[in-house]
C-alpha cells in the first residue's frame, strides 16, 4: 500500500507519526534474526487518572485509518536515509512494508479500566513495534477527552452540550477532540472541519466582537436575527444583561430561539434572564451558558433554568487529565521451539502481566456491571451474564472493525447505562468496578 503527497509536498503516509526507536529496534531485530517472531502486544492502562471510576475508549476509527496509511513511500524513505535514521538493510524492508497481522480491541465508545486491553496487536515483532506510538498517540488523546465529555454529558442529563473548545487546543487536535465528545454524547461542535470530515452536526452564531463591531447592540442584534433569522442565539452579556434581553426579544421576537450567558454568575442569571424572557411572552426561548464549564460547574447549574452547556477549554484538556497513561506492552512472543511464551516486565513500579488476554465485563441479573474480568488463556463459557469486549478490528493487515460514528455514540451511551449508579458521582473515588485477574 502505498500513499501519495499533497499539494504542498507533505506525505500523508502516518509512518513517521512514531519515535525514532521504533525503528532502531526494528533495525536490531532484523539484523539478530528475530524481527519475524510471532508477538502480541497490547495497549492497556495501569490505573485510571487519579480520582476517575471510568473511561472511555475513544479513537479507534481513527486508529485504525492510522494503520491503513502507515506506509514507507519514496519520500519518508529519503528522509529516513538523509538523517541515516536506519541501515540500507532496514530501508529495503520498509519500502515492502504492510501491516499484515491481526488486530483486536475495545470497539468505540465502550468504557474501560484499570488493565482492560484496549488493543491487542498479533503479527511479527517487526510489524507490531511499528504501530506502538501511533496508536498511543491517538487513544491517549480521544480517550482521555471523550472519558472527561462523558461525565460532562452525564452531570448534563437531557441538556444537551456544545463542543467550542477549538481555539484551546493544536488545530488538528481540535478536529479530533470535537469527534471523541461527540461519542460521549456532546450534540454538535462548533469546528467546521469536524463536521466536515466525521458528518457532526456545527452550530455558532455570533461572538462580543460582532456586538461591539456595531453602533449599538440593536443593531448588532438586528443584523444577526436579519442573516440567520429569528430562531438564531443571541449573546446578551456584552453590556447590560437585563438591557440586552429586553433589546433581543423586542428585536426577534418571542419566537427568539435561544440567548446566550458567557461571563458572570451563571446560576444567579439564569434565573434573572428566565424570568424576564417568561415575562415578556418569550417562553420558549432557551438559555445557553458558557464560560470556562466543566462537568462540577455543569452539575452545579443543574437546579438553574439552563437549556444548553458550551464547553472549551476543560473539555479539549481532558477536564484535568489530558491523557489516560495507556501503555503498550509485548505480552507474548514466539520462542525458539515455535512455542507462543508468555513475556512481562519485572518493574515493581511498573510491572506489567504476560500472556494473551480476554476482557469481560460481568453484569448482575438486572445487567448492572459488576467487573472488569480479564483473563489469559481460553475464556469461560458464557453464562448469559459475562460480555465479551474485544471485537475483531483489523484481520490479515485488512481492516474489518470500522463503523459509522453514530454506532459508537449510541453504544457509549448504552455501556455507560450498565454502570452502577454511583459511576455518576463527581467526586473523587476509586473505579467504579473492580477489575479482576484471573490466571495471571
Amino acid at each position: 500500500m502505498r500513499t501519495g503527497t499533497s499539494s504542498t509536498g507533505s506525505t500523508d503516509s502516518t509512518a513517521l507519526l512514531t519515535d525514532h526507536y521504533e525503528l532502531t529496534m526494528l533495525q536490531a531485530a532484523l539484523a539478530a534474526g528475530t524481527a519475524d517472531r510471532r508477538s502480541v502486544f497490547e495497549l492497556f492502562a495501569r490505573r485510571l487518572p487519579e480520582g476517575r471510576r471510568y473511561g472511555v475508549v475513544a479513537g479507534v476509527g481513527r486508529a485504525l485509518d492510522a494503520i491503513e496509511a502507515f506506509s514507507f513511500d519514496d519520500e519518508v524513505l529519503a528522509h529516513l536515509a538523509e538523517h541515516d535514521v536506519v541501515d540500507r538493510a532496514t530501508l529495503d524492508w520498509l519500502a515492502g512494508f504492510r501491516f499484515t497481522g491481526d488486530v483486536w480491541g475495545y470497539p468505540e465508545g465502550e468504557v474501560y479500566f484499570p488493565q482492560s486491553p484496549l488493543m491487542v496487536v498479533e503479527s511479527s515483532f517487526a510489524e507490531a513495534v511499528l504501530l506502538e506510538t501511533v496508536l498511543l498517540s491517538i487513544l491517549n488523546h480521544d480517550s482521555a477527552i471523550a472519558s472527561a465529555a462523558s461525565r460532562m454529558t452525564m452531570a448534563a442529563g437531557d441538556r444537551p452540550c456544545i463542543e467550542m473548545g477549538s481555539r484551546r487546543t493544536h488545530e488538528q487536535a481540535a478536529v479530533a477532540a470535537a469527534r471523541a465528545a461527540y461519542v460521549a454524547g456532546f450534540t454538535t461542535t462548533s469546528n467546521l472541519a469536524a463536521g466536515h470530515r466525521y458528518g457532526i452536526p456545527t452550530a455558532g452564531t455570533s461572538a462580543h466582537s460582532f456586538t461591539l463591531l456595531h453602533d449599538t447592540e440593536r443593531d448588532a442584534f438586528t443584523a444577526q436575527v436579519d442573516s440567520l433569522g429569528r430562531g438564531t442565539t443571541l449573546l446578551v452579556d456584552t453590556y447590560d444583561v437585563a438591557e440586552a434581553v429586553r433589546t433581543a426579544v423586542e428585536v426577534a421576537g418571542t419566537d427568539l430561539g435561544a440567548v446566550r450567558l458567557d461571563s458572570g454568575d451563571l446560576g444567579v442569571l439564569a434565573h434573572e434572564v428566565r424570568a424576564q424572557l417568561d415575562g415578556l411572552g418569550a417562553t420558549k426561548t432557551r438559555i445557553i451558558v458558557t464560560s470556562d464549564l466543566d462537568e462540577h460547574a455543569i452539575a452545579a447549574l443543574a437546579a438553574a433554568p439552563v437549556d444548553g452547556y458550551g464547553v472549551g477549554t476543560s473539555l479539549v484538556t481532558g477536564s484535568g487529565h489530558p491523557t489516560c497513561g495507556f501503555v503498550y506492552k509485548l505480552v507474548s512472543r514466539e520462542g525458539a521451539d515455535g512455542a507462543m511464551v508468555s513475556v512481562a516486565k519485572a518493574s515493581t513500579s511498573k510491572a506489567s502481566v504476560g500472556g494473551r488476554k480476554y476482557a469481560l465485563r460481568r453484569r448482575n441479573r438486572e445487567g448492572c456491571a459488576e467487573a472488569e474480568v480479564i483473563g489469559i488463556g481460553t475464556p469461560p463459557e458464557d453464562d448469559g451474564d459475562d460480555r465479551a469486549l474485544l471485537v475483531p478490528l483489523v484481520r490479515e493487515g485488512r481492516v474489518v472493525g470500522r463503523e459509522p460514528l453514530a454506532v459508537a455514540r449510541e453504544r457509549h451511551e448504552r455501556v455507560r447505562a450498565e454502570l452502577p449508579v454511583k459511576a455518576r458521582q463527581l467526586s473523587r473515588g476509586e473505579p467504579v468496578i473492580p477489575t479482576q485477574l484471573i490466571g495471571g
